[in-house]
């Protein structure tokens, strides 16, 4: 007999080649997957909510596992995490019904891309968000954000090497202010249903070249109607991002 639990996991991913596992590097999963295993004593294998790339971050990242026995969920972390190395560590862990999948099951997800400015880079700030050494209207993003509410082709959005099958997302919530515990860092969260390949990472670019005169709020549903993704803004970097939450 097997239990099915799902794991909230929390990790830096610059020394990650992303969640799922690959054989060129540390995965995230490869981490869990190990880790579970010791706890187990059998080989145990974990499904992710999504495959967070390189140098992405999470605070909220879900994946599931059925393993042979029970333990008390809040016991779970402290056994799984005295095999975990220091840039990864479960949170939470509870039981499902074995029918609930931690990667089919997700009604949506929260991320956020952490921009800050200044006339230095901070080393205590680059690992997780994007240094930008000019200024930015941080007003003029906000009012782009808005364009985004709703559900629209996001083409324009979406970079080449995804496997999805249509390019229609939902977006609920696109969000631009500065953090409420490190004021000099701006924050832009996006909230969706599903989200394409970089899609955060080229809202976020989009808004930031907003912020700088390249484009104006009012062009944003000219980008999205193009469904070309040359219309849209550059892809920002990795570090910035941050999986927040997972809603099941």
């Amino acid at each position: 007999m097997a239990f099915r639990v799902f794991l909230v996991t929390e990790y830096d991913g610059t020394d990650f080649v992303g969640y799922q596992f690959q054989n060129n590097g540390r995965s995230v999963q490869g981490e869990l997957n190990r880790a579970l295993s010791e706890v187990y004593k059998t080989e145990i294998k974990t499904v992710g909510c999504s495959r967070t790339d390189a140098g992405v971050h999470a605070r909220g990242h879900v994946s599931h596992a059925d393993v042979p026995f029970k333990i008390p969920e809040d016991k779970i972390p402290y056994a799984i995490n005295s095999f975990l190395p220091e840039d990864i560590a479960i949170k939470r862990a509870y039981y499902v019904e074995d029918t609930i999948s931690a990667r089919f099951d997700t009604k949506g997800k929260r991320y956020c891309y952490r921009i800050y400015g200044g006339d230095t880079r901070s080393p205590l700030l680059s690992r997780y968000a994007l240094y930008v050494p000019f200024k930015f209207d941080v007003d003029k993003m906000k009012e782009a954000a808005k364009y985004f509410f709703g559900e629209y082709d996001f083409a324009s959005f979406c970079a080449s090497g995804g496997s999805q099958l249509t390019t229609v997302r939902k977006v609920n919530e696109v969000k631009v202010e500065y953090s409420k515990t490190q004021k000099e860092v701006l924050e832009i969260t996006v909230r969706g249903e599903a989200f394409l390949y970089n899609m955060v990472r080229i809202i976020s670019g989009t808004l930031l070249e907003v912020g700088t005169g390249k484009f104006s709020p009012e062009d944003i549903p000219k980008i999205i109607s193009a469904c070309d993704r040359k219309a849209a803004g550059r892809t920002l970097p990795a570090n910035g991002l941050t999986l927040e939450e997972v809603y099941y």
